[in-house]
């Protein structure tokens, strides 16, 4: 195996495999996030204690892992960048420090997205922050803005990207699975802004 391939793969993942609001709770709370609410090391189960403060921390921390990795491997390793991206995609929802039970991903995604594209970075928060407003779901703005950089990405025909963010948009429905049932059934829990 190429030897740059094995120090991407593990600097990437071992990067996105940083449970920021396991961490984060631990310090500032004395309580393991992950028996709050959903169980889920992301934001939005952090916002669910009550800190608004630390729910902005987790999303920074897991953005910027997701915009690092990128960035080291535009820098060293430019021909690896959707490999690197990958990997620290799958290192947030699987980290080997949990038993590779970790979050949903999204924030990651978005550090991820705007490290390759600054404008992919804007028009995902966007439309976040627009479905969220209408519908007060942050899984649905989630799988929506994962939906409509891919659409976008189709548009400007870049098909190795393109493959990249079509991969990256199902492992997010995945990840969001029991929170489509719940979409299905009415059942999902709203988000205040």
């Amino acid at each position: 195996m190429n030897f740059e391939i094995i120090i991407v793969l593990l600097y990437s993942y071992l990067l996105g495999s940083i449970p920021f609001g396991l961490i984060i709770t631990r310090i500032f709370l004395d309580k393991d996030i992950r028996n709050v609410g959903s169980g889920n090391i992301g934001t939005t189960n952090v916002l669910r204690t009550g800190k608004k403060s630390l729910a902005v921390a987790t999303l920074l921390f897991d953005i910027l892992k997701g915009y690092l990795s990128v960035l080291i491997t535009l820098k060293y390793f430019n021909d690896l960048i959707y490999f690197s991206s990958l990997i620290c995609f799958i290192g947030h929802i699987f980290p080997v420090w949990l038993k590779f039970k970790g979050g949903k991903g999204v924030a990651t995604y978005l550090g991820i997205i705007l490290a390759l594209s600054f404008t992919f970075g804007i028009i995902f928060s966007l439309t976040w922050l627009l479905i969220s407003f209408i519908f007060k779901y942050s899984s649905l703005a989630s799988m929506f803005g994962a939906l409509i950089v891919l659409l976008y990405s189709t548009i400007l025909d870049n098909n190795v990207q393109s493959i990249f963010l079509f991969i990256t948009f199902i492992i997010i429905l995945y990840t969001h699975r029991e929170n489509i049932i719940r979409l299905k059934d009415s059942k999902e829990t709203k988000i205040k802004l």
